[in-house]
């Protein structure tokens, strides 16, 4: 798996964890015109949310683009995607996780 893809599904997985709605799978144009994730009307989806601040956010599986490096402004390490792994670790083993 693509250190991408993996990011996304990571991203994903966050929101889950926050209880934020996430919609996985085929983006299609319906006969009628509107727009469904496997088989779900997004606007009918969106409609939960109406009258709240919201973030849309939709990200390609299927991108293969290679990840740009960042540089972590905790331990100065470089790493690619969502955090650093160094830190992650640390985090991790200082927590109990």
């Amino acid at each position: 798996m693509s250190l991408r893809k993996a990011s996304v599904l990571e991203l994903a997985t966050y929101a889950y964890e926050l209880d934020a709605g996430v919609l996985r799978g085929v983006l299609e144009r319906a006969q009628d015109g509107s727009w469904t994730v496997d088989g779900v009307a997004i606007e009918e989806w969106l409609a939960s949310y109406k009258g709240e601040s919201v973030v849309l956010i939709a990200a390609s599986l299927e991108d293969d683009r290679p990840m740009k490096s960042k540089v972590c402004r905790t331990c100065g390490r470089e790493y690619e995607g969502i955090e650093c792994p160094h830190c992650r670790r640390v985090r991790r083993r200082l927590r109990g996780w």
